[in-house]
């Protein structure tokens, strides 16, 4: 699985540098470094009002917060490993 945290401009003041600590730890925490490829991209063309934007492989999902961060990797990461 490849996840992609948008870390342009619009994205970067929306907390990504938060959003990808939050990935890092939670691949760690689930020990899924080998099955989880994380990596920075510029904008990915979804921008939303609220959120950063993230990509899990093909879909992409706009609008990713550090509240809402758990619900997020639960639905579509280790939902989808599983």
């Amino acid at each position: 699985m490849v996840i992609q945290i948008c870390v342009g401009s619009s994205c970067h003041i929306k907390g990504s540098a938060e959003i990808v600590e939050l990935l890092q730890q939670a691949v760690a925490d689930h020990g899924l470094e080998s099955e989880v490829t994380l990596a920075g991209s510029f904008c990915i063309g979804k921008c939303n009002r609220v959120g950063v934007t993230v990509q899990v492989d093909e879909e992409v999902h706009a609008g990713v917060t550090p509240a809402g961060f758990q619900e997020f990797f639960e639905q579509q990461v280790l939902a989808r490993l599983r």
